[in-house]
């Protein structure tokens, strides 16, 4: 009798072929998800300086003050919802 039992493994050039694939898919997907956060992050930042420039514009009509006039982060306070402290690009 010949012994035809086949087991369930996967052989080894089977197992190549999926680390293969899984690499190319990662060497694909890395660079799209370092743009995405990079633009991400850029968005943030044009956010943040727009809240505290609408803020000084709030501010400047309130108190009668002209636009070369500063306002100091306590005088924005007031006009920008939460913490001003928080309004700031993440690259720094």
């Amino acid at each position: 009798m010949i012994n035809t039992r086949k087991t369930g493994a996967f052989t080894l050039v089977e197992l190549m072929i999926v680390v293969a694939i899984i690499g190319l898919l990662v060497s694909l997907a890395v660079p799209n998800f370092l743009k995405v956060r990079a633009t991400a992050r850029k968005n943030m930042c044009l956010n943040s300086l727009r809240q505290i420039e609408s803020a000084k514009e709030q501010w400047a009509i309130e108190n009668n003050k002209t636009s070369s006039d500063t306002p100091t982060a306590d005088d924005l306070d007031d006009y920008i919802k939460g913490d001003i402290t928080k309004l700031k690009c993440p690259e720094g």
